[in-house]
Parts: structure tokens; sequence; C-alpha cells
């Protein structure tokens, strides 16, 4: 992708904007040492009943994923590069209203309930929902729109959450609770913290987001392209990214990975959607 903003500016029905965001830098105490000005291109998805879905571009490039040994745990590593297509990922974790508006579109594989939050509120991001029904979500998405949209790979999610640092958060070093939404005692409102540098909040910490991968308990044999990593072998474990509200601040680093039964719901366990980039020739 050498020309994005040329790309983009023909990107279906010409739907793609541009926001402006500020990036704040911390050092290794969690004081604030930058802040700049960043911009970012996104569109919006109507999902009906007045209710919009913001997806934000991420540029293509290539990344280490993984944890170096003395930041992490066995499962981050070993650190590979892996080259990861340009794609667009929702601005923030999916929220309440939008899976209620997404609920009542007609089932593909199975039954969405609108309301299945234990916090309730629109703007909370949904929670309590399984890795089959973030998948339907998913499903019921593409049918209303006629865009593919997915969970992320786990590849894709932590190249979308470092958005070109290697530090252990995308603010530097270190995190407190003044930069997310962690180690806390209740979930709070989507984009109540700064985003990174590609314009995507709540990555660390709200709710841990499912990706699309099976598990695996290591790095080896990874892909290097970005795909989803599936195998028969380890179905019964999906994984989940980014820490969540109630984890500690070393379990939402960008390097973070955990795993759940695809058919566990808890009030910790959300997603973010990601669809592929779909050109218009001209």
């Amino acid at each position: 992708m050498s020309n994005p903003e040329f790309t983009l500016g023909y990107y279906q029905e010409n739907l793609v904007r541009t926001f402006e965001f500020d990036v704040v830098t911390v050092d290794s105490q969690g004081q604030e040492v930058k802040k700049e000005k960043h911009q970012a291109q996104y569109f919006l998805e109507d999902i009906g009943r007045n209710v919009t879905i913001e997806m934000v571009y991420v540029p293509g490039g290539t990344f280490m994923m993984g944890s170096p040994k003395e930041e992490g745990q066995k499962e981050e590593t070993p650190q590979h590069e892996v080259t990861i297509k340009p794609f667009f990922m929702s601005k923030y974790p999916v929220t309440q209203a939008q899976w209620k508006a997404v609920a009542f579109i007609p089932m593909i594989n199975c039954q969405l309930k609108p309301n299945p939050s234990f916090f309730a509120g629109d703007n909370l991001p949904v929670e309590s929902i399984s890795w089959f029904e973030a998948g339907e979500f998913c499903d019921r998405l593409t049918a209303k729109t006629g865009r593919k949209y997915r969970l992320p790979s786990e590849a894709e999610w932590e190249y979308a959450c470092r958005a070109s640092t290697q530090t252990p958060f995308y603010f530097g070093e270190t995190i407190t609770k003044k930069l997310a939404n962690a180690q806390t005692t209740k979930i709070l409102p989507v984009g109540s913290f700064y985003p990174n540098a590609f314009g995507l909040y709540d990555m660390h910490g709200c709710v841990y987001e499912w990706c699309a991968d099976t598990w695996h308990p290591s790095y080896n044999k990874a892909p290097k392209d970005g795909r989803v990593w599936i195998s028969s072998r380890n179905d019964k474990y999906l994984v989940l990214r980014g820490g969540s509200w109630l984890a500690n601040l070393a379990n939402c680093r960008c390097a973070s990975r955990t795993n759940y039964q695809p058919h566990i719901r808890t009030n910790t366990c959300g997603f973010r959607v990601a669809c592929n980039i779909m050109f218009k020739q001209i």
C-alpha cells in the first residue's frame, strides 16, 4: 500500500473520512512525557436503528510479534516477524448499542440476546458473550452490509494494538489506571482513555477481546503473514487479547494473551470487528 490516501479515497462509495486525536507517551513511572496530534482514516458502517460502527484504517506493515523473554510469559515467545496486510478494525470494542442493533438482524447460525451484558449501558462494551456469538455478530453484519466482517486474527490484533511501537504498552514502558480501564472494580464507557497511533481505543484493559485463532501454547511454527492460525487439535480453546477492567496491568500488555473455551461467557470478555479492504476500480 504505497499510497493509502489515494486508494482509500475510492473505497466503496467514497465512505472514507479523517479524524484527529491525541497520542500520549509516558515514561517508566507512568508520567506523560509527550503528546502529539495524529490523524487516521475511517468509514461509518450503518447497522440500522440509528446506530453506526466506526471502522478505522489500519495500514499494513511488518512487526515483531510476541515479547522478549525478560518481559512476558513463555506463551508469548518466540518473538517473530509478521507481515500484515492493510485492513479495517472497529475504533472501539463493540458496544451494547451496536450489539443490540445487530441482534435484530435475522439469525444466521445462532440466537443473540439483545441485552446479554452484566453491566448495562449503550456506550459500555458488550460483554458476557461467547466466541460463537461474536462470530454470529460478524456473520449478521456481513449479511446486512455486503462487506466481510470477522474477528481479527491474533497477529492482526497485536499489530493493531502496538501501532508501530515495540514497548510493552502502546503508551510506553508502563501504564496506570489513568491510562486504561484496568485493575479496577467497574467497566467504563468505550473511548474513556487516549487511543494508540492508529486511532484505536481501549486495546489495553476494558474487555478481553476474542480473536479468530485457536490457542497455541507458543509461537513455534506460527504463520508469518498474519492469517488466522487454526489447529483442529486445539479447537477447544480460543484466543483472547488485551486484558480487561478486572485484569492486572501486566495482563493488559500488547503481547499478553490468554484463552477460553468458545462457549464461555464472562463479564470481562467482549470483542471488536475487522473487515478486509475492498477496492473499487476507477
